[in-house]
């Protein structure tokens, strides 16, 4: 049974979050707000995380996982960025933007694309999800918390509480969160491109 906080969303409570976070480094699962919609999140080595969240979601090995980093500097220390990219993602983050982007060494390997050896990064604009990494002190790993053959991710944490009970192991609720995934940007080519038009808006990059 998934344990179930109920966590204020402008004054997270540090004792809830502290507590998440050691659940976290325990090998919980959990399933938490983001400024896009509800992700699932792991510990950043986690085998068992990764074939959790594929289960849940029913992705197959060439899914490219997020890692979701507190601020720029945790972010820059797993993936390669140059200088032009490096602007392009400074002015739109924290956001609801997730950039796939040349992995480093830091970056487990079962997390990486098989064949294009990237890894997806963002940088959310949410106060409770921003407690969390601030309490985590690293990235954590994240895929959106859409189930297979359903087009809008869950938006209320009771529901997810109610539905996911017996799969995931923690369920945090700050509130509705939204229904529209991240817009994915990849910059791990010779050309961007725009991989999923969603909550960021793809202005600043066309």
């Amino acid at each position: 049974m998934a344990k179930y906080f109920d966590v204020h969303p402008e004054n997270p409570q540090r004792r809830t979050i502290s507590g998440v976070a050691d659940s976290i480094r325990s090998g919980a699962l959990i399933a938490y707000p983001t400024d896009s919609c509800y992700a699932l999140g792991s510990q950043l080595g986690s085998r068992d995380g990764i074939d959790r969240i594929r289960s849940i979601r029913n992705l197959d090995d060439r899914h490219h996982f997020t890692l979701v980093c507190q601020n720029f500097a945790q972010l820059g220390q797993f993936v390669h960025i140059d200088n032009d990219v490096f602007r392009a993602i400074k002015a739109a983050t924290p956001g609801s933007y997730t950039f796939i982007l040349p992995a480093t060494r830091e970056v487990p390997r079962q997390l990486l694309h098989p064949k294009k050896k990237t890894v997806g990064v963002r940088i959310p604009d949410h106060v409770v999800a921003q407690a969390l990494l601030a309490e985590l002190g690293e990235p954590l790993l994240s895929s959106t918390l859409l189930l297979p053959d359903e087009e809008e991710p869950l938006t209320q944490g009771w529901e997810i509480k109610e539905r996911l009970d017996h799969v995931v192991d923690v369920v945090i609720d700050s509130g509705d969160c939204g229904t529209e995934p991240t817009t994915v940007i990849d910059f791990s080519g010779d050309e961007m491109e725009i991989v999923r038009r969603g909550a960021g808006d793809t202005a600043r990059f066309e």
